[in-house]
């Protein structure tokens, strides 16, 4: 019988807001997973967060994590592994777009080396770091999952408007690490599935300055975007491992 994505122990990495928040939101609410660990990486804003690790002190604990900083990696896997022996999902939902400094470019002109750097530190090297790390977790006999959230825009394939070098090129770069990672970890964890998934334009922080000519029937709540990410999920197996997938189940071009 397949494994749901519901059951066993979860690492929601990127959770203290927007869709991480809401996947723990609905991983509480689904009652079925043992052990849901979520990472944060400022408390000042995790509020949210913390209020429910309260609420559901034996189900969720909280760890402190920049996705940025490798020994943080390796210090809260080290915490998982000293209470559980596996997980069954790990979603990593960190990403950046824009934030107090940092813009999309909309020319060369905007380009500057330490912008396209951030980028791809957090949006893509995390990514690369934490499977290094989470590989033992799954390293068991069970379907599991490692799923990371990507963007369409990281599609070279589907690229038709240009712009925005820093965001599309650390979104490509991520996709390239997972899929690669999902060939080592078909031979040292076969049952792992990895896969990147294009959650479409999400009611969040991330993409509030950009919503203006979103349709409206495409402009979705977090609730609604965990929701369809997690039905895609569970309809995975392990031929899917390394490939990028929509909100839809779609498949999305490299």
């Amino acid at each position: 019988m397949t494994t749901s994505v519901h059951q066993g122990n979860a690492l929601i990495v990127g959770a203290s807001q927007g869709i991480g928040l809401g996947f723990v939101k609905k991983l509480l609410a689904a009652g079925q997973t043992s052990k849901i660990y979520a990472t944060y990486r400022c408390p000042e804003s995790a509020a949210g967060l913390m209020a429910l690790a309260e609420q559901h002190p034996e189900q969720l604990c909280c760890l402190a994590m920049d996705l940025t900083d490798e020994p943080q990696i390796a210090a809260a896997t080290e915490r998982i592994r000293a209470e559980v022996t596996n997980l069954h999902l790990a979603i990593n939902c960190v990403g950046v777009l824009h934030d107090g400094s940092l813009q999309p470019e909309k020319s060369l002109r905007q380009v500057n080396t330490e912008q396209l750097l951030h980028y791809f530190q957090v949006n893509s090297i995390g990514a690369l770091l934490l499977a290094k790390h989470l590989l033992p977790l799954f390293r068991h006999g069970d379907r599991s999952l490692l799923a990371t959230i990507s963007a369409k825009v990281g599609s070279i394939g589907d690229n038709r408007l240009g712009g925005w070098y820093g965001y599309r090129a650390s979104k490509a770069a991520l996709n390239m690490f997972m899929h690669t990672v999902a060939i080592e970890y078909h031979r040292t964890s076969p049952r792992t599935i990895v896969v990147l998934l294009h959650p479409g334009t999400t009611d969040t922080r991330l993409s509030q300055p950009f919503q203006k000519n979103v349709p409206a029937d495409k402009l979705f709540s977090v609730e609604q975007t965990v929701t369809q990410l997690l039905g895609v999920m569970e309809q995975l197996d392990e031929t899917d491992s390394g490939e990028f997938f929509s909100w839809d189940g779609s498949r999305l071009p490299w």
